[in-house]
């Protein structure tokens, strides 16, 4: 009996290494490269579905599976039929309407599509810089997806960059403001218990560095990343909510308490999110990648004319702590038409009206000590927009009516704030509520939410995410610090524009820092502040820093309100992951460079060579002789330079450095 049971179990081995070796040898391998050919893509189509990339022939992402499985058990994985591959080249140009890198970006990549013959395809693409791939679906009826695999695979145990999600104590690990510092940790290290979200960064020693991110995210939960305890990370999406609750206090919002066994439902024919990998051979190509925003769905929005970028002022960081003014300063009128009266002063385009002004559950109820006519109508007179901070939760039960009643003030921004998801619901939210502000002709920036993932080319309106731990930190921590703000460039920005606010004008070294409240510092020199306004992205820059301390530096101040927020072009200059960055961007025919160091000084040096011929007026912002003791010591002047100049920096520990070259 014995060895009639081994011999069947042996036979029944060899029958399914047998039939499973004939299926590997039936495997479809389709190659094709990046338009310089630097890149190359492999897709093998057996019983597992995967693809692997090479960088100049040396592989660079191991065979990485890709999958969907439907509730019902279809499957993309379950091919019939020889599939059909059609080639396609692009070699087109986007023209950005509201352009935070650039104005004019070319759009070339090769791109190969597999009809899988069961209802599913995918398409690849491959460009100079980096690779992308999306499933589609062709079934007739609504679907509802059961899960996604999406596997990143790595040859070797590179090091990785990761914001890890930090499990709330009464709710899923799926709640997340996405506001986390970065750890640094080999990949085998990390197991499915360590969830991060996304822009990651994956850093070889010897090959380019790999950024893992999405875009195009619609009808469909954003990707989570887990470890696996190897040298690979999976694609981890929060399951559809079935149950929610609200929590309590002033910022209330929904959090999920049930969850289903599936992660969406969806139409049935559709293109899913694309997975990016963005390839950067030096560390300088990170920071003014824009992958993500190529991948996106074009604008939806017919007429973008009343959208109009521009810097802010923001009175929430500070408390509105104004000194030296004859009223008393808070949330109320004459606190507001003094911020009016500071923002056309120094040529910022709006100030905003932060959380306060009326009651967080109820947007009609109007702070007493507000009046909105009066507020708006001395906005008017000085030409300054005004914008305004919601409750998500609150927006979403009033958004018509109260759309309807900015535009009957004449508000032209809204900010809406703690959403701390990214489940299918919570991402359809956010599209229903741009869509209504493109309605009502409304920029609309999302707070407490999840990466713009391209959302901001599909709604040019939706100007722009937090998605970013940033300067409001400063009020209870020591997190902004400036190694943290040396990693946002090269991760975080790889998703799109992102809100940090910019401009505190009390500063501090890292051994005199203090989170105090009121009284907000940053643990920054004067000028890593003041160059965060060139090298951070948002075509909305909100100064954070005290209005009555600037009005003391009318210079200084001067500066930042000629800093604009889009850029025609962008140049990375210099830069090392973490550790320094010059970045230099062109509006019209200024070009502004802003530096910023981590926490160790620098002495650094760049040619001007990117200047047109002729002569520049060079107004300069330095950290002064003394800012690593007194880190708002800063030096302003005056030069004449031409293409030829080379500029020696310095840079103070945490320091940054500003030029605004002007021609003559």
């Amino acid at each position: 009996m014995k060895r009639t049971l081994v011999s069947f179990f042996l036979v029944g081995f060899f029958y399914c290494w047998f039939f499973e070796a004939c299926f590997a040898q039936n495997a479809i391998i389709r190659e094709f490269n990046s338009p310089d050919r630097s890149l190359k893509v492999v897709l093998n189509l057996a019983s597992t579905i995967t693809y692997q990339v090479y960088y100049q022939n040396r592989l660079i992402v191991a065979p990485s599976e890709i999958d969907l499985v439907l509730q019902d058990g279809k499957k993309l994985s379950a091919r019939s039929g020889n599939p059909r591959f059609t080639n396609r080249q692009n070699r087109g140009t986007i023209v950005s309407p509201i352009p935070e890198k650039r104005r004019i970006i070319p759009d070339v990549y090769q791109e190969l599509t597999v009809d899988l013959r069961n209802s599913f395809g995918l398409v690849f693409r491959a460009y100079n810089d980096g690779i992308a791939y999306q499933i589609t679906s062709t079934l007739k009826d609504s679907i509802i997806v059961k899960s996604e695999t999406a596997r990143f695979q790595f040859p070797e145990n590179h090091r990785l960059y990761f914001p890890e999600v930090v499990k709330r104590p009464d709710q899923d690990r799926y709640h997340t403001s996405f506001e986390e510092t970065y750890t640094v940790k080999p990949l085998d290290s990390l197991t499915s218990r360590n969830l991060f979200f996304t822009p990651v960064l994956v850093a070889p020693t010897t090959t380019p560095k790999i950024a893992i991110t999405e875009s195009d995210l619609e009808d469909y939960p954003g990707m989570f990343l887990t470890g696996t305890g190897s040298q690979a990370l999976q694609g981890d999406f929060a399951p559809y909510p079935l149950d929610e609750a609200v929590t309590g206090g002033e910022y209330s919002q929904k959090y999920v308490t049930k969850r289903a066994d599936f992660i969406a439902k969806t139409a049935g024919t559709r293109r899913f999110p694309w997975r990016v990998l963005i390839v950067a051979p030096s560390d300088k190509d990170l920071p003014g990648n824009d992958l993500v925003y190529r991948l996106a769905s074009p604008s939806r929005v017919a007429d973008v004319s009343w959208v109009k970028p521009g810097k802010a002022t923001d009175e929430w960081i500070i408390s509105s702590n104004l000194f030296n003014v004859p009223f008393k300063s808070g949330i109320n009128t004459e606190t507001y038409k003094f911020y009016i009266d500071f923002a056309k002063r120094f040529g910022f385009e709006r100030i905003m009206m932060d959380a306060g002004w009326s009651d967080t559950q109820d947007l009609f109820k109007i702070r007493p000590e507000i009046n909105m006519d009066d507020i708006m109508a001395h906005a008017k007179k000085q030409g300054i927009g005004v914008s305004m901070w919601t409750l998500a939760m609150t927006l979403d039960r009033q958004l018509e009516p109260a759309l309807e009643q900015f535009n009957r003030w004449g508000i032209d921004f809204i900010m809406t704030d703690f959403f701390d998801r990214d489940d299918q619901k919570t991402v359809r939210l956010i599209q229903k509520m741009a869509e209504a502000c493109a309605r009502h002709k409304l920029m609309i920036m999302f707070h407490g939410a999840y990466k713009p993932a391209g959302f901001n080319r599909t709604y040019p309106h939706a100007i722009a995410r937090e998605a970013v731990l940033g300067s409001e930190f400063n009020i209870w921590s020591d997190k902004p610090s400036p190694d943290h703000n040396l990693l946002l460039p090269f991760i975080r920005m790889l998703s799109g524009p992102m809100d940090y606010e910019p401009g505190l004008l009390a500063n501090a070294t890292p051994r005199t820092f203090r989170p105090i409240g009121e009284n907000v510092m940053s643990m920054t020199t004067r000028c890593q502040q003041l160059a965060m306004f060139i090298v951070y992205e948002s075509p909305i820059q909100f100064f954070s820093g005290n209005p009555s301390q600037g009005l003391t530096e009318p210079a200084f101040m001067e500066l930042m309100g000629s800093i604009p927020t889009t850029w025609d072009t962008t140049r990375v200059l210099d830069a090392r992951l973490g550790d320094y960055l010059v970045t230099a961007r062109k509006k019209n025919q200024d070009w502004f460079v802003g530096a910023m160091t981590d926490s160790t000084a620098r002495d650094l040096t760049f040619p001007l060579d990117f200047l047109d011929m002729g002569t520049y007026e060079a107004t300069i912002c330095e950290d002064g002789v003394n800012a690593d003791r007194y880190a708002s010591d800063y030096k302003l002047s005056t030069k004449t330079v031409t293409k030829n100049t080379v500029l020696p920096v310095h840079l103070a520990p945490g320091g940054g450095y500003v030029i605004r070259l002007r021609k003559k």
